[in-house]
């Protein structure tokens, strides 16, 4: 059985390759024979693999985490613990190959003007932001904005916007389903300890454990009070297509919309900074 020891991001892991591909695919609700057929190998092969007594290949090791899904950080992972050198480089935000994504970006968040952008990594850091993301960043207390920047701890914490939002219960809720799902498909522990952190918040109202719709709401908005006003948040995220480059891959913009006309005439009838 094959259990090399490998230490990446700080993170020391002595599970046995097949062990560990066996634990993702389960993560995944798929069946021995349903992951079988996606890779088209026999599912005693794929046995073989889970029990250790067949190495898998660099590709098999490829093959298998593609068709689970798997987050590019964990494949190196992977890759590594199945005695392989990792394939996809993870480079910093700022580094020269990286210039043309830095550019969208920025093209991006400057179009999406007056209404807030902002690009967060993996763990929820703020990268990148448009000016308008001033209308959140002036609620919250300087110390939860120092970086790194935590955009859901900003969002949440009793210092931070939460004590602006009208319907903190159902937002919270909403934030922290969306950081849990991010926990199951990444398993990055990291994460884990946010969400432990942002659910010993406290929480002003009722915390649902559905997320409900009122008559007229097509989606969760973010209803936050400033200057005496309600304004009306929906927001869209969006990721970069087919990355191989690990930051890249872990890059995501929020981009946040005027819900009613009456925030979006707030918004457009703002100071420009």
């Amino acid at each position: 059985m094959i259990a090399i020891e490998v230490k990446v991001g700080g993170v020391t892991s002595a599970h046995p390759i097949g062990f560990q591909l066996r634990q993702w695919r389960e993560r995944r609700r798929l069946s021995q024979l349903d992951l079988a057929n996606l890779a088209e190998i026999s599912t005693r092969h794929l046995s073989f693999v889970e029990t250790g007594r067949s190495a898998p290949s660099r590709d098999m090791v490829l093959v298998l985490t593609d068709h689970l899904e798997v987050p590019l950080r964990e494949r190196n992972r992977l890759l590594l613990a199945a005695g392989y050198a990792p394939v996809y480089a993870e480079s910093a935000f700022d580094a020269p190959q990286l210039a043309s994504v830095r550019a969208a970006l920025r093209q991006i968040l400057d179009g999406h003007e007056p209404y807030p952008a902002v690009v967060v990594d993996r763990a929820w850091n703020l990268v990148e932001a448009n000016s308008a993301l001033s209308l959140f960043t002036d609620l919250v207390a300087p110390h939860l904005l120092a970086p790194p920047a935590n955009v859901l701890r900003a969002g949440l914490h009793p210092d931070g916007l939460g004590r602006h939002i009208v319907n903190h219960g159902e937002w919270r809720a909403h934030l922290l389903t969306r950081l849990r799902r991010q926990v199951e498909i990444t398993t990055d522990p990291g994460l884990t300890a946010l969400e432990r952190e942002l659910a010993g918040y406290p929480c002003p109202q009722p915390e649902p454990a559905v997320e409900p719709s009122g008559p007229n709401e097509i989606m969760v908005p973010l209803r936050i009070r400033v200057g005496g006003q309600e304004l009306r948040f929906f927001s869209i995220v969006a990721t970069f297509g087919t990355p191989m480059d690990v930051t890249v891959a872990e890059l995501a913009i929020e981009s946040f919309f005027p819900a009613d006309p009456a925030t979006a005439d707030i918004l457009r009838n703002l100071p420009k900074a």
